[in-house]
């Protein structure tokens, strides 16, 4: 048959044997690369009203480290330049990375047991922006009291759990106000456990740090209503310099007032946090006193400041008094 020529059109016939199960895996196989062109649906975004919101800052995301060295030692435009040559490169994760991975492995846990649930973890990447308008932020965020701290990376990279989020809290002046520490600076470690004895049964005032752990235990309680207490992805810590014998029932008193608890409780009284730390691996450690923020980094623990209480409060320096000068 010349080319070109009409066909004469043929019968159809019926597969044969075996034919449907040859077409099988090419179908399988079609659909799934179909699969791959079609972008998955993406979870509809939480209102703000429902979610518990985290932001995070895009140094603290990743490590941007060559890209500030740039920026310092040879200006914005070098800056820009360099950013465009290497858009294509990720950023390699930061210190807050495995803690945003954390939440999202909680999320992803809650939209499986609650799948029209807006309780959820919305995390929110700030980065820099005008001048004026980060001073405006700051102002805004002192005004309504918005828990917010800086997180310090660690020394060393320490393995840390991908399926449970643990997050570590100091008590005062982190969960509580600094009440506490106010009387230790003034009139020592004596006057301080007599003042807590007489207060046990009184309640601390919340610290900045306090409705992040409600926010949590809120969370919490969706998994424990399904009888996944144990199975639960959210894990909480209280690490405090307290001590357990003479301070503690305060501190344990004062969440049970609040409804709230913390799955282990540590009282140190005054040792150091680090090594703890070091075994619990949290995802991230709130503390208002950079001495136990450097031994947590020490350690190998993303540690985050809470800018609060008396502890941030420079000492003042007697200024020496010369003598007169003489004629």
């Amino acid at each position: 048959m010349e080319a070109g020529e009409p066909r004469e059109p043929r019968e159809p016939r019926e597969p044969g044997p075996g034919a449907e199960t040859a077409a099988a895996p090419r179908w399988e196989e079609a659909k799934t690369f179909s699969d791959k062109l079609v972008p998955k649906k993406k979870p509809k975004s939480p209102k703000p009203q429902n979610a518990v919101t985290i932001a995070v800052s895009s140094r603290a995301l990743f490590r941007m480290d060559e890209e500030q060295r740039i920026y310092t030692e040879q200006g914005v435009e070098e800056y820009v330049r360099y950013q465009l040559e290497h858009e294509n490169e990720p950023f390699s994760p930061g210190p807050a990375f495995p803690f945003v991975k954390a939440l999202e492995a909680v999320n992803k846990r809650l939209r499986e047991l609650y799948p029209d649930s807006e309780d959820v973890f919305d995390i929110v990447l700030v980065t820099n922006n005008h001048a004026q308008v980060g001073v405006r932020l700051i102002n805004s965020i002192n005004h309504y009291g918005i828990a917010a701290a800086t997180i310090f990376s660690p020394s060393r990279d320490v393995a840390v759990s991908q399926s449970q989020l643990r997050v570590a809290f100091d008590g005062d002046a982190v969960l509580f106000s600094d009440e506490s520490e106010r009387i230790v600076k003034a009139h020592g470690l004596d006057r301080f456990f007599e003042h807590e004895k007489a207060h046990e049964n009184k309640p601390l005032a919340q610290g900045p740090l306090k409705g992040f752990l409600e926010a949590l235990g809120r969370l919490q309680k969706k998994f424990y209503s399904k009888g996944l207490r144990l199975e639960c992805p959210i894990r909480t810590y209280l690490v405090t310099a307290r001590s357990a014998a003479s301070s503690g029932a305060r501190a344990l008193k004062t969440l049970r007032s609040w409804g709230l608890e913390t799955d282990e409780a540590l009282f140190l009284a005054g040792a150091p946090k680090g090594p703890l730390l070091e075994k619990i691996r949290p995802h991230i450690f709130f503390d208002d006193q950079m001495f136990h923020v450097a031994g947590a980094q020490e350690m190998g623990t993303v540690a985050a400041h809470v800018p609060y209480g008396v502890a941030q409060t420079p000492r003042r320096t007697v200024p020496v008094r010369q003598a007169p000068a003489t004629q």
